[in-house]
């Protein structure tokens, strides 16, 4: 609501600040008061053709429309300055009062037809080795800028064209883990669609252009955050090209990534971080001191990519690890993954076999054993098991069984639900917005961040009873979306089977194509050239 306010009151003050300016152009003021002729006088007065103004209903290229109209319109009364631009563009409406206010201020007729015959002129005279017309031109004239502001411009107007790409249609991703493996490996660089699922309007408004939430040099010294978080906006989004379906990637904000601990290594949201210090104290192992804090907002929390395995209304379950959606075996990614120790009772395991097969050496997970004794497990997908198997009866695998730990998977209740694991999970229902829950202390560990967080309401018990927001309630009805988001690196992966439901609001966009890959995310290593332009429908 507070964005429609800003946009009906930047609208009302534009209309009003530009009466003056109609009129002295001689144009009848009344006619900046009424949508869209208004639109049309403006390009008249600038020297556009009237069918210009249809391009500000376009949303995103409305946006660079409006800049350069109020910059032209600016000119149109002598106001040529890199700083009389960059205000006409911040907030148009106190530069155009400003204008319709002095006398000394005229209309001098459209500035593009004046500054196309300027160049024109000044392109005849350069054939013709005119020196004294040239300098004539050059003396003086408002459309001759320094190599400076041309510089000084192009920049600027390249970020933020960038920026703006970036904010609102397409931007590039990298793979940093493994989680994906198989189908998205370490190193690939995705071009990733935000217009189908709907373009998100910018929630943060202060923030470093084409910095995503940090500003790191690496080592993490000086490491800072790149935004302000006030002021902000409402989420709003736009209308969407396309529904998620079941089994499609999709990118998203880390829902627990509202409060983070950064280390060196890794960034732990921070209630796995609260977690793993109650198991060290279980364990009676010390436990390290909280680290800082840092809380970020809905669109500056962490960019996870993962494949969405249940939709808004689904029953969600997974046995040995196969996922079960309203009872029925769903069926499985190409390249799905699950962790397996190989044996080769006549020998040393020859590493180079596996990485010729595509095995991930860098993947392989060291687990101990109760005897100390560590194995490595390394994750394949079913035709890597099988082409294992051709080697021989010498080569035994043996997969990975996750051990149940108590309150480590969603929804993280060390006393309820401590037998469920990554592979034997659930059932779950997975929220739909408009649809209602019964709340109980079973249901509440399921739906209390939903409706605390990311719904932002007030919620007590009192004496066995549930209060939302000041008001006794049996029930909770849903106010968005929610998602089922697992990576198919299975025994790698953290998903939503450890930190809960993707809300609609946190969803990011579709991956297109790959545009670039790197062996193990190091280019020192070399580049996937196979990988280069596949296609998202092939993930």
């Amino acid at each position: 609501m507070s964005v429609l306010i800003f946009l009906i009151v930047l609208y009302i003050l534009l209309s009003l600040s530009m009466m003056k300016l109609f009129e002295k152009a001689g144009i009848p003021g009344w006619k900046a008061l009424v949508p869209g002729l208004a639109a049309v006088e403006w390009c008249k007065m600038v020297g556009r053709k009237p069918w210009y103004a249809a391009w500000l209903l376009f949303p995103v290229v409305n946006l660079f429309i409006y800049a350069a109209l109020c910059i032209d319109m600016v000119r149109s009364f002598g106001k040529h300055s890199f700083w009389q631009a960059a205000l006409s563009v911040i907030y148009a409406p106190i530069l155009f009062f400003m204008i319709g206010r002095n006398p000394a201020d005229q209309y001098g007729g459209q500035i593009l037809e004046r500054e196309r015959d300027f160049h024109r002129q000044y392109h005849e005279a350069q054939e013709k080795n005119d020196k004294m017309a040239l300098r004539k031109l050059e003396a003086g004239s408002p459309f001759r800028k320094s190599q400076l502001r041309e510089w000084t411009e192009a920049i600027i107007f390249a970020v933020f064209a960038a920026a703006f790409i970036r904010m609102f249609l397409i931007e590039a991703y990298v793979i940093p883990t493994s989680s994906m493996e198989g189908t998205l490996k370490v190193g690939d660089y995705l071009f990733v669609s935000k217009a189908h699922y709907g373009i998100r309007t910018p929630i943060t408004v202060l923030q470093f252009p084409l910095i995503h939430n940090r500003f790191s040099n690496g080592s993490g010294v000086l490491a800072r955050e790149s935004y302000f978080s006030e002021p902000s906006l409402p989420y709003y989004r736009l209308p969407a090209i396309e529904q998620i379906d079941h089994n499609e990637p999709v990118v998203f904000n880390f829902p627990a990534g509202d409060s983070v601990i950064i280390t060196p290594t890794r960034t732990y949201d921070v209630y796995q971080w609260r977690r793993e210090v109650d198991m060290l104290r279980r364990a009676s192992r010390a436990a390290p001191p909280m680290p800082e804090v840092v809380a970020r907002p809905l669109d500056k929390k962490d960019h996870y990519i993962k494949r969405c395995i249940g939709l808004p209304g689904d029953s969600l379950q997974i046995r040995n690890g196969q996922v079960y959606i309203q009872g029925q075996a769903v069926q499985n990614p190409e390249h799905l993954q699950f962790a397996y120790h190989i044996r080769n009772s006549s020998g040393n395991l020859n590493l180079k076999k596996l990485e010729e097969i595509g095995v991930s050496l860098n993947d392989a997970i060291p687990i101990e054993l109760p005897t100390g004794e560590i194995r490595r497990y390394y994750n394949l997908d079913a035709g890597q098991v099988a082409k294992v198997k051709s080697w021989g009866s010498d080569f035994v695998l043996e997969r990975f069984t996750p051990s149940a730990r108590p309150g480590y998977v969603f929804p993280n209740e060390p006393n309820r639900f401590a037998g469920w694991t990554v592979d034997n999970f659930g059932p779950i229902y997975i929220p739909k917005k408009g649809t209602s829950v019964e709340l109980t202390a079973a249901s509440l560990p399921f739906y209390e961040r939903i409706i605390r967080v990311y719904e932002g309401n007030t919620l007590e018990v009192r004496n066995g009873k549930f209060y939302l927001n000041g008001r006794e309630t049996t029930s909770y009805t849903f106010q968005q979306d929610y998602y089922w988001m697992m990576g198919d690196n299975r025994h790698n992966s953290e998903d939503s089977r450890i930190w809960g439901y993707v809300p609609a609001d946190h969803v990011v966009g579709k991956p297109l194509f790959i545009w670039f890959s790197t062996k193990n995310g190091n280019i020192r290593e070399g580049i996937n050239w196979s990988r280069i332009f596949r296609s998202a429908s092939r993930m």
